[in-house]
């Protein structure tokens, strides 16, 4: 199997998964973080998204014990097409997702918003291709999360791995 990105491994090193934590990512792709988060679940769960059958397929079929289980749950959705029925989540995560920059995501921002659990976060993950554009995202990400009325706090990992983190 592939060596993990180094942004991934940080990204879940970052979150400090609790053995009994709900988890959404936003974004899975073909299921590396899913993998990572699951190692470190006994009676939590994660539940991935992606809007691509394709990366849903294969972070399926990475992660077939972890669907067994029942610790991990991958569905085929974009962001605002996602209904989850009240469910409540302790993290909710994505990695190099640009729909929180790019764009207003006023809407996506409110889902998140009824999805976290009491005292949850929110954590979003980049990994740019310079120093200077890891900082000009963590401020774009500051201004817009602050703006719809969240409180956010940057994490660096080095010089490129950003996150910025929300609750």
């Amino acid at each position: 199997m592939p060596a993990v990105p180094q942004r991934l491994s940080w990204a879940v090193e970052t979150l400090a998964v609790a053995p009994c934590d709900r988890l959404l990512e936003i974004g899975c792709g073909p299921g590396v973080a899913v993998s990572l988060v699951c190692d470190l679940l006994t009676t939590g769960t994660i539940t991935a998204v992606d809007r691509s059958a394709t990366a849903v397929e294969r972070a399926g079929a990475r992660n077939a014990r972890h669907l067994e289980s029942g610790r991990a749950r991958i569905l085929r959705a974009s962001l605002e097409e996602l209904r989850l029925d009240g469910e409540r989540f302790d993290k909710i995560f994505a990695v190099n997702v640009n729909l929180f920059w790019t764009r207003d995501p006023a809407r996506e921002l409110a889902l998140i918003s009824s999805l976290l659990a009491y005292g949850g976060e929110l954590s979003l993950f980049y990994e740019p291709p310079s120093a200077e554009r890891a900082s000009a995202l963590a401020a774009d990400l500051t201004r817009t999360l602050s703006s719809h009325g969240l409180t956010p706090t940057v994490v660096r990992g080095g010089e490129r791995l950003v996150c910025v983190r929300a609750s």
